[in-house]
């Protein structure tokens, strides 16, 4: 796929009870965001076409349209063993495991019973409503 523009942009995530997920502006580092390379929804690039330098604009998607839906496959049930004994475990734990061709894919810990340690792969925003406030620092 080919790129068509890059923005870059201070974003603000905001989840439907009105908290922020996440912000670029605590790291001063605006998020470059790539039109038509794939990595976007269809539904977020048509808000991003025709923005300009200087512009704020706010929007809100369907999680389909955001992080995309929680997927239940990617709930595991891990045994306490594959974990390292010194690990501590508890619901909301992030956790780390090795990806194809070297990545890291974080999981979130959703229960530990006993033994048994439930694992969540989605994306932690998968599944919400997201409200994305931008504030265009350029346009590439």
């Amino acid at each position: 796929m080919t790129v068509t523009r890059s923005l870059l942009c201070h974003m603000n995530i905001v989840l439907s009870d009105g908290s922020t997920a996440d912000s670029t502006k605590a790291s001063g580092k605006p998020a470059r965001l790539n039109v038509g390379d794939g990595t976007l929804s269809p539904a977020f690039e048509a808000q991003l076409v025709t923005l300009a330098e200087g512009d704020k604009h706010s929007f809100t998607l369907e999680a389909i349209d955001a992080f995309g839906e929680s997927n239940p496959d990617a709930i595991h049930y891990l045994d306490r063993s594959r974990f390292p004994a010194d690990m501590s475990l508890e619901a909301g734990v992030i956790v780390s495991f090795a990806g194809p061709g070297g990545s890291e894919i974080p999981g979130i810990v959703r229960d530990v019973a006993g033994d048994s340690i439930t694992v969540d792969l989605n994306h932690p925003l998968a599944g919400h409503k997201i409200t994305f406030e931008l504030d265009v620092v350029k346009v590439l």
